[in-house]
């Protein structure tokens, strides 16, 4: 059984997607003693990362005291193989995924609106000074809309 949950390099999945990735595995692992979980990533570690980060805190929270062990030996290749979680929204996500299963975070299904940015300070990118920012604003991974260039 292959299932394909990719999402883009150096970007976080929703937690939608996150929580689908360890019920998969969680079902898969439960199924039958014998069955175990393979993950592959092409590219980045850190997306490696926060699906084995995202799976320890899941079944620590499911866990039968018989997976206690598994749960040590997936921590101890965490820390040696796997690159821990780097970009900033990754270990946020990871945070939030935790909060959520802890109860200490409730999910807000309210859409959201943006109504304005404020950049503090202008950034000195070009040897005259200043900068000439744009902003690019995406919903479920789709640009929805670019400012002038």
């Amino acid at each position: 059984q292959v299932l394909d949950f990719g999402w883009p390099d150096m970007h976080t999945p929703a937690l939608e997607k996150i929580c689908s990735i360890c019920k998969a595995m969680d079902t898969w692992l439960n199924a039958a003693g014998h069955n175990v979980v393979v993950l592959h990533n092409k590219g980045n570690r850190g997306r490696l990362g926060v699906v084995v980060a995202a799976y320890m805190h899941y079944s620590n929270i499911s866990a039968s005291a018989d997976q206690a062990l598994d749960r040590f030996a997936m921590k101890r290749f965490y820390e040696d193989k796997v690159v821990p979680v780097g970009q900033p929204s990754q270990k946020r996500y990871i945070h939030y995924f935790s909060g959520l299963l802890s109860g200490s975070i409730k999910m807000n299904n309210k859409p959201l609106f943006l109504h304005h940015v404020i950049m503090h300070g202008i950034p000195n990118f070009e040897s005259k000074g200043g900068c000439r920012p744009f902003l690019k604003i995406y919903q479920a991974m789709q640009p929805v809309y670019t400012s002038g260039i």
